[in-house]
């Protein structure tokens, strides 16, 4: 499964779907906070349901959560113009897989930058100690993903449009791994290089 991740071959999703059966991972991807439908159909696993990237970006949260599922949020914390917090704000979370699953996903998503699609993620500069990520690409190059994290920060890049007959014609730069991964590259690596982020 590792391997299968790390080299995107989707014929394993497909299997580990036969296996749960379609009706209880539909219900186990509302747990996790997307609220689009998704049609209970085969190609579930391979990414044929529209789900925003703020809907991915919470379900991924588990991931580096240690198994917690964080609801995204805009606003941290209201300051007056003297530095005195007015108000703030912290992330709903609840437990959604246990810590040991969450580890062993993040095991096999670092398997994706260093041996799988997302590879070329070590010439951004990004400056993380450990990365973990996963390229997606759906409906005949229309959606093209990357979705990765280090232990600080959790960020995903979709290109795409609402309107999925404009598409990428080219299989070389219609993948995630070519068209999302250096959005996520380049900001990464200004976040954490720069100082005053403080993500240590």
């Amino acid at each position: 499964m590792s391997t299968a991740l790390a080299l995107s071959i989707n014929n394993a999703a497909l299997f580990l779907l036969n296996q749960v059966g379609i009706e209880p991972f539909v219900d186990f991807a509302k747990k996790c906070g997307i609220e689009s439908d998704m049609d209970p159909y085969p190609s579930v696993a391979l990414g044929v349901s529209a789900i925003s990237l703020y809907e991915m970006l919470q379900a991924y949260t588990m991931f580096p959560g240690s198994g917690y599922n964080a609801q995204p949020f805009f606003i941290n914390r209201i300051e007056d113009k003297n530095g005195n917090v007015l108000e703030s704000f912290s992330p709903q979370r609840r437990k959604i897989i246990d810590e040991v699953s969450a580890y062993s996903v993040v095991s096999m998503m670092q398997g994706v930058i260093s041996k799988g699609t997302g590879r070329s993620l070590y010439s951004y500069g990004v400056n993380a100690q450990s990365i973990a990520g996963k390229t997606g690409t759906t409906n005949d190059n229309s959606d093209l993903w990357f979705m990765g994290y280090t232990p600080q920060i959790l960020a995903g890049a979709w290109v795409g449009c609402d309107d999925r007959y404009i598409r990428f014609t080219d299989n070389y730069f219609g993948q995630g791994a070519h068209a999302s991964l250096p959005i996520w590259g380049y900001f990464m690596e200004k976040v954490t290089n720069d100082p005053a982020c403080n993500l240590d």
